[in-house]
Order: structure tokens, then C-alpha cells, then sequence
């Protein structure tokens, strides 16, 4: 068994080394025609890695025909198969301006664009390309509204928006955990929710985000200076209204209820307070008129 498994690795090693050998012996030829068939064989069967090194030494050096079309249009799909996206994006808009004219120039904007959907970062991290993405993919859908890839975008498109929909979502929650007893942050997060049911109307986060609104507000009225609660807490009842209005059967209305009971009490209280203070102003200042009447008459 161990000897088979000798023999066996020992083939495996040998036609590696026969491999590289072949390609290294490849790569000095000085014949651009061969040099370039060979990258194609490579292309076609896959191996996109030593297809691209070809070309990246040829291409420079080619000069006009089909050929050097071919080969950059090769190149850029080598790029996209081996993860270089960046690069592949590159590539295909070069392409596409330098063979303007080209069968296959309309493939090379899409797939330009389609790269830098391959590139777009997870929603945690910076969204700038995803942005970039969502521009290149919609300008093309602009240009030719009648591509066989007009869907597919489409369909890429709100792909990528529904990350960036993720990430405005995390952000907005991130405010909230972070401290909820900031009055700095719980501002914040009112304002990051705010937007977030802004940008995305009919995203399914919304009705939790109605209820960390309600729970954001009312914790910055109850954190805040005094002769600034009771607004707040009155707001923190609209939300509680408009989470009603909306979602009507929803599972945090319980929760909300809680926030929206306390809030109404204290505006209630505050309200009284401010009455009573005023009228107590307005009681002094009577009397201070009185007063003044009185002795200006002796």
C-alpha cells in the first residue's frame, strides 16, 4: 500500500516538474504567434494563471489584427478568473475604448463592472466600492437598455444595495449598544434610524427599527437636561404612534407600550410643573405691580 502510494506521488511530482518544464520552455519563445497559441490552449483548458502570464508578456508587443484583440480581451478574462478584479475591471474598460468598435466591446463594459461587484467587501467593512459598483452597473443598464445582461445587473444591483442596507442597519444598532445612556450617541441613533427608514422604505429591518426608535428617543428623554424632556418624551410618543400606525400587530409593540406609558407620564408631569411654575411667575409679578401701585400712591 505505502509503495503504491510512493509511485503514485512520484508520478504526481513528475509531471508538475514536466509541466513547468514545458512551460518555462513556453515562455522563452521568441515566436509571438506560437507564444500566443499556447496562451490560448492554456485559456481553454483553464489554467487562466499561466494563460495570463503568457499574454501580459505578448500583448505589449503584438501589433494590430485580430490577434492583439483577442489577446487583451483573453488577458482581462485571465484577470477575472484568477480573483484580480481590480485589475480585470481595468482591463475590460481599456478594452472596451481601445476596440470601440469590437463584437465583443458591450461584453467587456459589462463585465468591467461585473468585476467590481466580484470586488465589492463584505458589509462590514467600507462600502466605497460597492457604491462604485452600483454606478458602473447602472450606467451600463443606461447605455444598453436592451442587453441580454439588463436583468442580470438589475438583479446585481439590488444585491448590492441590500448590503448596503445591512450596513446602514448595524450602524444604526451600533449606536444604540454602544451607550445607551449618551446623550450624544442616543441622538445618533434617532438620526440613523431616521434615515435608514429614508433609504430604505421597504426594508424588512424596518419595524425593528421603528421600535429602537421609540426605545432610543425615550432613553435620550430620560437622559437628558430638563427643560429639554418634555419634547423629547412627546416624540418618543409620535414614534410610538407611527410604530402603531405601521405595524399594528407587531411583536414589539408590547415592549414599545412600556416606553410609550412612561413617556406620556412624564410629558404629563413636566407639563404640570411648567404650568405651575408659570403661574406662580405670573402670581409674583401681580403682586410685585401691587406693590409698586401702592406706594406710588402714598
Amino acid at each position: 500500500m505505502h509503495k503504491q502510494t510512493h509511485i503514485f506521488l512520484f508520478l504526481v511530482i513528475a509531471i508538475l516538474v514536466s509541466s513547468c518544464g514545458k512551460f518555462e520552455k513556453i515562455r522563452k519563445l521568441t515566436d509571438e504567434k506560437k507564444k500566443y497559441a499556447a496562451a490560448v490552449n492554456y485559456y481553454k483548458k483553464g489554467e487562466f494563471d499561466k494563460a495570463g502570464i503568457l499574454l501580459e508578456e505578448i500583448v505589449p508587443i503584438m501589433k494590430g489584427g485580430d490577434d492583439q484583440e483577442m489577446a487583451t480581451f483573453y488577458q482581462a478574462y485571465c484577470d477575472y478568473h484568477t480573483g484580480n478584479y481590480q485589475m480585470a475591471n481595468f482591463r475590460f474598460k481599456k478594452f472596451a475604448e481601445v476596440f470601440a468598435r469590437s463584437e465583443y466591446a458591450e461584453e467587456a463594459i459589462y463585465m468591467s463592472a461585473y468585476s467590481l461587484y466580484k470586488d465589492s467587501p463584505q458589509f462590514n467593512l467600507d462600502q466605497s466600492g460597492t457604491l462604485t459598483a452600483i454606478n458602473e452597473l447602472q450606467n451600463y443598464i443606461n447605455n444598453y437598455p436592451d442587453s441580454k445582461f439588463r436583468e442580470e445587473s438589475s438583479n446585481l444591483i439590488k444585491q448590492l444595495r441590500k448590503k448596503l442596507e445591512r450596513k446602514a442597519y448595524e450602524k444604526a444598532k451600533l449606536y444604540y449598544k454602544t451607550s445607551p445612556f449618551n446623550v450624544a450617541t442616543l441622538k445618533s441613533a434617532v438620526i440613523e434610524i431616521t434615515n435608514f427608514q429614508r433609504d430604505y422604505p421597504d426594508s424588512d429591518y424596518n419595524e425593528e427599527m421603528a421600535f429602537l426608535k421609540v426605545m432610543s428617543q425615550y432613553e435620550l428623554a430620560k437622559s437628558t437636561v430638563e427643560h429639554k424632556q418634555k419634547e423629547r418624551y412627546d416624540e418618543a410618543v409620535l414614534f410610538y404612534q407611527a410604530l402603531v400606525d405601521k405595524y399594528p400587530k407587531s411583536d414589539y409593540l408590547k415592549r414599545a407600550e412600556k416606553f410609550y406609558d412612561i413617556s406620556m407620564k412624564e410629558s404629563d408631569r413636566i407639563a404640570k410643573l411648567e404650568a405651575e411654575y408659570k403661574a406662580a411667575l405670573e402670581k409674583e409679578k401681580s403682586n410685585t405691580s401691587k406693590v409698586v401701585g401702592a406706594g406710588s400712591n402714598q
